[in-house]
C-alpha cells in the first residue's frame, strides 16, 4: 500500500572520462578559493547550471551532474541528476538533504540547516523526472546506486565545502539518508532522519494493525470506520462521480483497470492518510457522519485521500517509488476489519498495482534486513525523529548495542510531519545539542537553532498529490 508525499519541510558526474569516475575529488583539482562560488561549482566536471535564484542571505543554484547509469559499470552510460545547492559561505557546515523523490527548485531550508546555519545541497532521487536515464533499466534503481549518487556528489562538493556534513530527509528522505549511511558510513558527520519507515520483514506488518487498534481515541478509530463504510456503502453513486469528474478533467484509470477498483484503492487509504497528515487534535472533530451529503463527503474524501491521486496522472512522477517499494522497500499489509464485506478487489492495494506491468519486479528480500542490522549494530551520530500517531512510525528504526552517539525520539501525538521543533523540551534540547555537536558548531552551550525562522525558507508544507506513500 502506498501512503503519500515526503512531508518535510519543503523541499530539497562523471569526473573527466568514464575510467575515471570513481576516483575521489582531491585539492589538487579543487578551484582557488578566491573564486565566486558559483565559478568553483561550474568548475566541477560534469556540473551543470539550470539556473541562479536571488535568495536573500545566500545564493542559491540549480544544477545537473553527470552521473552514471550503474556505479559498478561506469562505462555503460550516463544521465543528468538534478541537484541544488543554497549557499551561505564555505567556512559553514553542509546539509546533506534528500527527499526521496523529485528535488523542490524554490529555494528552502530544511531543520538542520536553519539550527546550524549552514550550506545545502539538496538532490534529486534517480529515476525521478528529469533525473531518468533514457532508456530507463529498471533493475539500476536500488537503495545501492542511489547511495553511490550520494557519495559522488559528495565528493565532488566536499572540495568547495570542507567543513562538517550532516545527511538528512523526511519519510522516504529520512530512509534515503539512512541507506547512504550504511553504504559511505564515513562520508557524513551525522545523520538526522525524520519519520524514516523500516519495513524490515515486508510480509509481516502486525505493527500496523496494532497501530490502527489503538491511535487516538476510541471515537475518532470509530468516526473513521462508520464514514469508510459508508465511502463504500454508496459505491455506485461515488463512482459515477468520480468517473464524470475523470473524464472532465481527462483522467484515466488504466493502471487500475477500472473507476470502480481506484475508487476502492482509495477508500482503503483513507485512514492511513487521515493519521499521517491530520492534526488529530483538531481534525476528528471534522470527520464527517454516515448521515453526510454526498456532496460533503465527496469534498472530505478528496481533501484526506485525493481523487486525482487515483488516476493514472496522479501515479505517473511517482513510479520509481512504488517500483522500489516493490522491490526492496517493502510497503505496509493491513487488514481492514472495519470493512469486512465491502470490498471486491481485497489483495489490489500494493506496489504493483501502481506500476506499469510491462516493468518487471522482483522483490529482494536481503535489503532492509541488511540496513536494519547495520543501523542497530554500527549507528555512529545518527539520530531518528518518529511521531506518535503516524502510521509510518509503526516500523520505525531501532537502535542496538553497538551503535554510539545515536538516539531515538518520538514526537507525543505527532503525525508525519514530526521534527525536532515539536519534541518535548528535554528531547528537543538534547537533539538539538547532538546535532550542533555532530555539525561542529560552538555554541558555547547554548542548544539553540543558529539562523533565526524565515518564514520564505522554513515553511513546512504538507504534500498530496499522489496516493499515500512515505
Amino acid at each position: 500500500m502506498r501512503r503519500t508525499f515526503s512531508w518535510l519541510v519543503p523541499v530539497a558526474v562523471l569526473i573527466g572520462t568514464a575510467g575515471a569516475t570513481t576516483a575521489p575529488a582531491t585539492a589538487a583539482t579543487a578551484a582557488p578559493r578566491t573564486q565566486d562560488i558559483k565559478e568553483r561549482l561550474l568548475a566541477i566536471p560534469g556540473m551543470h547550471l539550470v539556473e541562479e535564484k536571488p535568495v536573500d542571505g545566500y545564493r542559491y543554484f540549480v544544477l545537473t551532474y553527470t552521473q552514471p547509469v550503474d556505479h559498478r559499470h561506469p562505462d555503460r552510460g550516463t544521465f543528468e541528476q538534478r541537484l541544488t545547492v543554497l549557499h551561505k559561505s564555505v567556512d559553514r557546515p553542509t546539509v546533506f538533504y534528500t527527499s526521496g523523490y523529485n528535488v523542490s527548485t524554490p529555494p528552502s531550508r530544511s531543520e538542520p540547516t536553519q539550527i546550524i546555519d549552514g550550506n545545502q545541497v539538496s538532490l534529486e532521487y534517480r529515476y525521478f523526472t528529469p533525473s531518468r536515464p533514457q532508456p530507463a533499466d529498471w533493475k539500476k534503481l536500488d537503495i545501492r546506486q542511489a547511495a553511490d549518487d550520494q557519495h559522488r556528489i559528495y565528493q565532488a562538493l566536499h572540495r568547495i565545502y570542507g567543513k562538517n556534513w550532516i545527511a538528512t530527509g523526511g519519510s522516504k528522505g529520512g530512509m534515503t539518508a539512512t541507506y547512504y549511511r550504511r553504504f559511505h558510513p564515513d562520508d557524513m558527520n551525522g545523520t538526522v532522519a525524520y519519520v524514516a519507515p523500516n519495513d524490515v520483514v515486508n510480509d509481516e506488518d502486525s505493527a500496523y494493525d496494532r497501530f490502527f487498534r489503538t491511535v487516538g481515541t476510541p471515537e475518532c478509530r470509530t468516526a473513521l470506520h462508520k464514514i469508510t463504510r459508508e465511502a463504500l456503502n454508496r459505491r455506485d453513486e461515488m463512482d459515477a462521480r468520480f468517473a464524470g469528474w475523470a473524464a472532465k478533467e481527462k483522467k484515466t484509470f488504466r493502471l487500475f483497470g477500472s473507476v470502480d477498483r481506484a475508487y476502492e484503492v482509495l477508500v482503503t487509504d483513507l485512514e492511513f492518510g487521515f493519521w499521517q497528515y491530520q492534526p488529530a487534535a483538531t481534525a476528528c472533530k471534522d470527520v464527517p457522519s454516515p448521515d453526510v451529503s454526498t456532496d460533503a463527503l465527496w469534498t472530505w474524501m478528496d481533501e484526506v485521500g485525493g481523487f486525482e491521486s487515483y488516476t493514472d496522472q496522479g501515479v505517473e512522477s511517482y513510479t520509481p517509488y512504488y517500483y522500489q517499494a516493490g522491490t526492496q522497500l517493502g510497503e505496509p499489509g493491513y487488514g481492514y476489519p472495519h470493512l469486512k464485506g465491502l470490498l471486491k478487489y481485497p489483495g489490489i492495494n500494493n506496489s504493483r498495482t501502481f506500476v506499469p506491468r510491462e516493468i518487471p519486479m522482483e522483490f529482494d528480500k536481503r535489503a532492509m534486513p541488511d540496513v536494519d542490522r547495520w543501523v542497530r549494530h554500527h549507528a555512529q551520530r545518527m539520530m531518528f525523529v518518529n511521531g506518535q500517531w503516524d502510521p509510518w512510525s509503526s516500523e520505525h528504526f531501532e537502535l542496538g548495542r553497538g551503535a554510539r552517539d545515536s538516539y531515538v525520539y518520538t514526537v507525543p501525538g505527532g503525525n508525519h510531519g514530526s521534527n525536532i521543533a515539536k519534541l518535548k523540551d528535554a528531547d528537543r534540547t538534547k537533539a538539538t545539542a547532538s546535532l550542533l555537536k555532530w555539525a561542529g558548531v560552538d555554541t558555547g552551550g547554548k542548544a539553540t537553532a543558529q539562523a533565526p525562522y524565515n518564514r520564505k525558507l522554513d515553511r513546512q508544507e504538507p504534500h498530496r498529490t499522489a496516493p499515500l506513500r512515505p
